[in-house]
C-alpha cells in the first residue's frame, strides 16, 4: 500500500520527524533537497523514539536519544550496540512535492 506521509516542505533538511500512519509509527528524514528515509520510529532495543535522537547525514544513521545505538538509514542495520536487532526500512519517494511511504500488507 502507497500513504501520503506529508508534504516535503513540512521537513527541515537534516533532521527526523515523527508521524502515525495507518498504525504505524515512522521517523521520517530528509537529508537534503528531496532525499528522505523511512524507518520505524521505535529503537529494536527498547522502546524509544528514533526521531528524537540525534542524525548523523555523513553516516546516513539515526541515534536513540536515551541508550545511543545508531541504525543505518539504508538498511535499518544496528550499527553499535546494545541493539542488536534491525528497525524495519520503508521503500519512499517524493512525487509532486508529497512524501510518499510504501507499506508491506
Amino acid at each position: 500500500m502507497e500513504y501520503d506521509v506529508c508534504l516535503l516542505e513540512d521537513l527541515e533538511v537534516a533532521t527526523a520527524k515523527r508521524f502515525d500512519i495507518e498504525g504505524l509509527r515512522l521517523a521520517v528524514v530528509r537529508l537534503q533537497d528531496d532525499q528522505v528515509h523511512i524507518v520505524d520510529d521505535r529503537c529494536s532495543h527498547a522502546d524509544y523514539s528514533l526521531s528524537e535522537g540525534e542524525l548523523d547525514t555523513k553516516e546516513l544513521t539515526l541515534e536513540c536519544w536515551k541508550h545511543g545505538s545508531a541504525f543505518s538509514l539504508l538498511t535499518g542495520e544496528p550499527q553499535c550496540f546494545p541493539a542488536t536487532k534491525a528497525v524495519k526500512t520503508y521503500e519512499t519517494k517524493v512525487q509532486d512535492g508529497v512524501v510518499k511511504v510504501f507499506v508491506d500488507e
